[in-house]
């Protein structure tokens, strides 16, 4: 798909797309406005219990506003609204084929990284606080809806802001799971919740809630991503994480569902089977976290289980995600994908095939890093291949509209309270 060219006249009675737009990003932000001054008059969080192993407050608890979502845009801008992109570009001008995605095509996300994978360069979106910040103004800048701006930024191993370009020292899930201090995370993830705003990022891809099954897993325990093998720890510490983003005004993500601590391989790299080592009690954390209302995205792992699914991985998975995640433990936010170009889905199903498995099993955001390879057009390509499977009625558009008005509620809640 092509950018959009001139407007042709419509009929009075008719919004033209890019004026219906902008009134869907006007009415956005002018809700996102009112809850956050709702938010104000209200008195603060209390801080939490500061002994060993408390759990975190009742502010943990996210409160669901009622949000008016408008109807939407047109069919591919709907979609363009379900990608989370990763790109090349410390500015602006570097990202040009990025911004033409954002202001014509509608891209809802994108996904910061300081390091390229494909080229092993050590600068892609990261150089510096005040670098970042311009960088990210820019792209929301010529958004016409609010764009959700993203990163992994964990604590230890996966810390995309590093103090070697001037940002704070953050800690591991593992050394804040070893000391199990709901305080003192929430202390720890507010500061990461305040580094993000101020850099103009709106979601946290984390915490990492899987158990810690195998402390020697190449994807979670050898990185010490992973608080503990307790799940109640991991409970106590993913809930403290959360309410220290949010007291920061950042959306924060649980991963990987449906667990991904027992694995012995990694899925950037391939298939990963965890059907002789995943255990129900890896969904612990997520159960409770959700039941407390504290999730506002959920990503989806690449991992197979026979168990829950004997055809598919868990991110193209309906049993695990419309089943198990939205039915049994009730959530009902945003649900992302792990990368769709990771080896374990693009070795065996092909980039297609994935794309739209996901989106019948119940993925709201399509994550694209854009790390595994690089491709410049990528946004364009996947909107028109969604599209055509609109068109052939493989996915039909009710299910776009589901994951259109939960991402327009999520933007809502949170676009204008940070930053």
């Amino acid at each position: 798909m092509s950018p959009a060219g001139p407007l042709r006249p419509r009929p009075p009675e008719v919004l033209s797309r890019r004026s219906f737009l902008r009134l869907a990003g006007a009415a956005v932000i002018a809700m996102a406005a009112a809850a956050c001054a709702d938010a104000a008059s209200g008195s603060p969080a209390p801080a939490g219990s500061g002994s060993p192993g408390a759990t975190a407050s009742p502010s943990t608890t996210r409160a669901s506003p009622t949000i008016v979502v408008p109807a939407g845009p047109d069919l591919r801008t709907k979609i363009a609204q379900m990608l989370l992109v990763g790109f090349r570009g410390l500015t602006v001008a570097q990202a040009a084929t990025t911004v033409v995605d954002i202001r014509e095509r509608g891209l809802g996300g994108v996904l910061l990284f300081d390091t390229d994978g494909p080229s092993g360069s050590s600068s892609r979106n990261v150089a510096s606080p005040a670098q970042l910040r311009t960088l990210v103004a820019g792209l929301r800048a010529v958004a016409h809806v609010p764009l959700l701006v993203a990163i992994d930024e964990e604590g230890g191993e996966v810390d995309r802001l590093t103090t070697a370009r001037g940002f704070p020292a953050t800690v591991s899930a593992a050394a804040l799971g070893t000391r199990d201090n709901a305080t003192y995370t929430r202390q720890r993830a507010r500061a990461i919740g305040k580094t993000l705003a101020a850099a103009g990022i709106d979601l946290d891809l984390a915490p990492v809630v899987d158990v810690d099954v195998n402390p020697t897993s190449p994807a979670i325990g050898a990185l010490e991503r992973s608080f503990s093998a307790d799940p109640a720890v991991v409970t106590r510490q993913g809930l403290a994480f959360l309410a220290g983003l949010h007291d920061a005004g950042v959306a924060g993500t649980i991963k990987h569902f449906p667990g991904h601590g027992s694995s012995t391989a990694d899925s950037h790299l391939g298939w990963v089977d965890v059907t002789t080592t995943w255990t129900p009690a890896e969904l612990e954390p997520f159960r409770a976290i959700v039941a407390a209302g504290a999730a506002d995205a959920v990503l989806v792992a690449h991992v197979f289980d026979a168990k829950l699914d004997r055809t598919y991985p868990a991110s193209l998975s309906s049993a695990v995600i419309d089943g198990l995640l939205r039915t049994s433990l009730g959530f009902e936010g945003v649900v992302l994908s792990d990368d769709l170009q990771m080896g374990a889905l693009r070795k065996v199903y092909g980039y297609e095939t994935a794309v739209e498995r996901a989106i019948l099993a119940g993925t709201d955001i399509l994550t694209i890093a854009n790390q595994q390879l690089y491709d410049a057009e990528i946004v364009e390509t996947t909107i028109a291949m969604i599209a055509e499977s609109v068109a052939a009625g493989r996915i039909t558009e009710a299910r776009i509209d589901a994951s259109w008005r939960r991402i327009a509620a999520l933007k809502t809640r949170y676009h204008g309270a940070i930053g």
